[in-house]
This record gives C-alpha cells, structure tokens and sequence, in this order.
C-alpha cells in the first residue's frame, strides 16, 4: 500500500526500503516513495510510535551552563548566518534541543524561545539556561496561539516532522513583516545520496520522515508571502555534515566497535579526497536557506 504525495497528492513511486542502519534501535524496513511530481522523497506508514525510534543519547544533555557554552562553540556560525540578515529582536527555534544555538542567540542580543519535543531539554532550558521553552511535539499548537516572531530557524528539524507543509504556513503566519526563517535539511540532491542511494546515512530511517528538495520549500513558501533571499550548501553545517555521511556509511558496514572506528577513519580519508565533488554548488550533504516575509 503506498500513500499520495504529503505534499501535492501526486502519485509516487517506490524508491527504496531500508532499515535503521544508524542506531540500529530496530530490524524493521521501512518504504520511501518518490513522486514524481514535485520530487519529494518520503517514508510511509509513519510509525505510530516514532519516539521509540530516537535513542537515549540523542539528546545528550549538559549538566551545566559552562558544559553547554563550550558545546556551542562549534554553533557560532549558525549565529552568523542569522546575523547576515536580521541584527535583534524576538527569535524562536523549533528543535532547540538542548540549546546551544539558543543560547549564542542570546548573547547576540536577541531575544530568544525554544519549542523542544524532549522534557528533559526543556527543563534543562528553563531552569539552567534561563531560556522560555516551550515543551511541545506538534509546534503548530504553539504557533497558532503563539507569539510573533523577527526570525524563526529550523537546524536539521524539518525532516524529522510528520507534517511540515503545516508547519511552514504556521511559521508564515507568525513572522513578523519582514521577519526571516531559517531552514536546514538534508539535500536530496546531494553528490552522496546520488552514490550511496539508500544507504546514506542523511536518509536516517526511520527518523527523517520527508527528503525534501529546496526548490520545492520554494515553491510552497513564495504563495504564502516568502521569498528565498539566500542559500548554500557549503556552509560549515554543511562540510561537517559531508565528513559525517562518509563516516557513517563506512562504520555502518559493522557492528564491532573496533572495526567501525578502523572504517570510520576510511570515511574521513574518502571524505577528503571527494571534497571537491561535495562543494559543487547544491550537491552538499545538506542546504541552509533563509526567506524573507514581504513588509
């Protein structure tokens, strides 16, 4: 059985089944469909019991603020980016995890809010870092009733939502004129899904729930009153996420430690020598982009 498009209600095609090669958590396949259409790549069923599927350590939380501030340093260029295009004001990320990004943000002058699924992150953001969190799995709930906001960034979250056509026109809706969103997600035109097709370790079954190609965000957003002002998939996110894809595929082949730290190291050695392919415009593991909303 295989479901119309999330997104336009086209018809798909199967693309490939695989199963939890990351974190191996289950031995269960799981279908992704492509349609033909509007070229989104996305797994269907959902599981109903989708958290099951995220392992305990994938939030890895601080114990204190000073454990954090040396965790965020390698976020910095996120702030960059986001200081590229908006300088202050009101700034909400969706998936704040434990709040690295958040909490740059805010030493950065802005004022900042978390929408976060895991409780022990959104405690760890009130009470530690002194951050407004909101505890919460569908951020349209927050949206709706929410605040308005100058910026609204999505780090590598999107992917992971069930519905995230109705998460965009939620955040539409509750920038501000001339407010910015931020959006970075696993390319799916990326050099290394080309090669590695099912076994790209960015395909993260069964946790990335839609591949999403960026001129389709395009396409969705623009009638909604955003228009892209900026995109790269050569940022720094990126580069560290082309060194992480080639040394997961490669620790991926074994279940013994020692061996899978021998072939990530093979990774590291494959991710150098095809750098240059990955840095070809729009064939980075992931993209970032930011919109604007018109005035």
């Amino acid at each position: 059985m295989k479901s119309l498009c999330p997104r336009c209600k086209g018809e798909p095609n199967p693309k490939f089944r695989v199963g939890d090669i990351n974190h191996r958590i289950t031995k269960n396949k799981f279908n992704y469909y492509k349609c033909e259409q509007c070229d989104l790549i996305y797994l269907w069923p959902i599981p109903i019991n989708l958290n099951d599927y995220y392992p305990k350590q994938y939030y890895a939380v601080p114990d204190t603020i000073d454990q954090l501030e040396t965790k965020a340093e390698v976020e910095q260029y996120k702030v960059d980016i986001v200081r590229r295009f908006a300088t202050s004001g009101r700034l909400l990320e969706i998936g704040s995890s434990f709040g690295s990004f958040l909490l740059l943000a805010k030493k950065a002058g802005f004022t900042v809010e978390a929408i976060e699924m895991d409780t022990r992150c959104c405690r760890f953001l009130k009470d530690v870092v002194g951050i407004k969190a909101f505890n919460c799995h569908d951020p349209s709930i927050v949206l709706k009733y929410g605040e308005k906001y100058d910026v609204i960034t999505l780090w590598h979250v999107i992917e992971h939502m069930p519905d995230p056509w109705t998460i965009l026109d939620m955040i539409a809706r509750s920038l501000l004129p001339g407010g910015i969103l931020v959006i970075a997600a696993p390319n799916p035109n990326a050099f290394q899904f080309k090669v590695l097709r099912r076994w790209w370790p960015h395909v993260d079954a069964p946790r990335h729930l839609e591949l999403i190609p960026l001129p389709l965000i395009e396409t969705h957003l623009k009638p909604i009153g955003l228009e892209k002002i900026w995109s790269t998939s050569t940022d720094k996110g990126t580069l560290i996420w082309n060194t992480f894809g080639w040394e997961m595929f490669f620790g991926n082949m074994t279940n013994l430690r020692f061996v899978k730290r021998k072939l990530r190291k093979v990774g590291r050695l494959i991710s150098r020598l095809l750098s240059p392919i990955d840095r070809i415009p729009d064939r980075g593991s992931a993209y970032t982009a930011v919109f604007r909303k018109g005035k």
